[in-house]
């Protein structure tokens, strides 16, 4: 029996995982939680055999639950299920350890059959997903710039993309408004960018975000 835990932020998709997993004979979801923290604190105490991750929620976010869960529950493995195709974030996911990367357009299918895979010790990444990272270790000329920030400051990034305000964002990931411009101004700093927009436009050039996620 495969033990999971769902990790995301909307209750939604943690109920539509959650009904098409339950589905399958040789899976239990022993539970779900909607941020980072919580998550890590439920894996040490339930050790669950494959967590299935969201990349941006309140708090820690995805990929630092996952580097904690992986330092603490050796034996827990962890699938990302993000919205972002592009690098660099794959790439990071996967660089911090994580067993498996899909995004959440996958079909249900490769979804159960990633869950086995990696369950099993095997490392599943969605195969456009894989390709683009590949090609993405090839072509190091082509410098992206996203690559400069840190982890903190890619998740605000993405969510200022989005169309989210500094005290949306401070709500969020349960910061102060205070650390998230200055966070912001680091990233401006790093990325040669003035305003918001000129972060968009520079996100959809490299790729990290699409018109369709506008």
């Amino acid at each position: 029996m495969i033990k999971l835990l769902l990790v995301d932020d909307h209750e939604l998709v943690r109920t539509g995982i959650r009904r098409i997993l339950e589905d399958e004979v040789d899976f239990k979801v022993i539970g779900d939680t909607n941020n980072g923290e919580d998550a890590v604190k439920f894996c040490r105490k339930a050790q669950p055999d494959v967590v299935l991750m969201d990349m941006i929620m309140p708090g820690i976010g995805g990929l630092e639950a996952t580097k904690q869960i992986l330092r603490n529950c050796v034996d827990t493995k962890v699938i990302v299920l993000s919205v972002h195709k592009e690098n660099p974030i794959p790439a990071r996911v996967m660089q911090a350890g994580a067993f498996g990367y899909l995004t959440k357009d996958a079909d249900p299918e490769e979804m159960i059959r990633a869950i086995r895979k990696v369950a099993a010790g095997q490392k599943y990444v969605a195969p456009d997903i894989a390709q683009q990272i590949a090609i993405g270790q090839l072509n190091l000329a082509d410098e992206n710039p996203f690559d400069h920030l840190s982890e903190r400051e890619l998740e605000i990034a993405l969510l200022i993309t989005r169309g989210s305000k500094v005290p949306d964002i401070a709500n969020c990931l349960n910061i102060s408004a205070k650390t998230v411009n200055t966070y912001r101004y680091r990233m401006f700093e790093k990325l040669r960018i003035s305003t918001d927009v000129e972060l968009t436009h520079l996100a959809l050039r490299h790729k990290l975000i699409s018109t369709e996620q506008l």
